[in-house]
């Protein structure tokens, strides 16, 4: 079966409206994406706790799925009264029929993401059977390898990890940073994360990759400062968390931030530099890697 694709913008108040509206008016989905994705104007997008669902992006891209035979003009004209809102400027394009599972599966392939260190989906055989290669797939929680935020904190893992050191990934989503400390030869491994689907796929990877990773919700989290803190959230969240980041690290130990665009470098050395001594690390298209050496108390 063909399908037909709607493509528009909308202000991003109003973008669940019109997901909920053109659902309603026959769309078999909607999703809902920035309008500015991978150029510099993106606006990235947190969630705290206890601050609620966060807001969609200023200017949101409208995807919309129907059957290739919907009427899909009438069906826009009556999201739009639901809404309140004008008839939209929109493009539609055919949507041929696919195996969408093997189609999903191709775009994603084994990634070096340091010399030596490869992140392989479970469907792949390993490029180099002699790395460390690290199976995950691609699923609910951020982390594949793919983006350059995760990139950079491999590349420092993979070339400055200590053997043995205690290591914290705040923020560990699919929980690749930690697997991927436990796999170089860290110690005691723990990853942190607000979201519980996080928790589950981090605790479920570390089970596919044979590691001892421990995995829990902010407030579960004890024991002593550790030897290594790596945080790739975004550089709001990381600007708010620096006391309790800088808690977590032992007297001589590192920070690893990332998740920063290189323009918000500044704003996040001079942050942390209550407790650390920061400086760039590396740099990896727009983004930024940070590293901090943390004072003695």
């Amino acid at each position: 079966m063909a399908f037909a694709q709607l493509r528009f913008d909308a202000d991003g108040v109003l973008a669940e409206r019109w997901a909920d509206a053109l659902l309603e008016a026959g769309a078999l989905s909607v999703d809902v994406s920035d309008r500015s994705a991978d150029t510099q104007q993106e606006e990235p997008l947190y969630g705290m706790p206890d601050a609620g669902a966060p807001a969609l992006w200023r200017k949101s891209r409208m995807t919309v799925l129907f059957r290739a035979d919907a009427d899909i003009e009438h069906a826009l004209a009556v999201a739009a009264d639901i809404v309140g809102e004008l008839f939209p400027a929109y493009g539609i394009t055919e949507v041929a029929d696919a195996d969408w599972i093997r189609e999903t599966q191709a775009q994603f392939q084994p990634i070096e993401a340091a010399p030596g260190l490869w992140i392989v989906p479970s469907w792949c055989r390993p490029v180099d059977s002699e790395a460390i290669n690290i199976r995950l797939d691609p699923g609910l929680a951020f982390g594949t390898g793919e983006h350059p935020t995760t990139r950079l904190c491999l590349r420092w893992l993979a070339t400055h990890l200590r053997r043995g050191a205690s290591v914290l990934d705040y923020g560990c989503g699919s929980g690749i940073l930690a697997i991927a400390a436990a796999k170089l030869g860290a110690g005691a491994v723990t990853g942190v994360d607000i979201d519980p689907a996080a928790i589950a796929a981090s605790r479920a990877n570390a089970e596919a990759n044979g590691v001892v990773v421990g995995f829990c919700l902010p407030e579960d989290l004890a024991g002593p400062p550790v030897d290594l803190v790596l945080a790739n959230i975004l550089a709001n969240p990381l600007e708010l968390l620096a006391p309790l980041l800088a808690e977590r690290v032992a007297d001589g130990g590192k920070i690893v931030l990332s998740g920063v665009l290189e323009t918000q470098a500044a704003a996040l050395i001079a942050a942390y530099g209550r407790w650390f001594i920061m400086e760039p690390w590396a740099r990896d298209c727009g983004w930024v890697a940070l590293v901090g050496v943390r004072a003695a108390r």
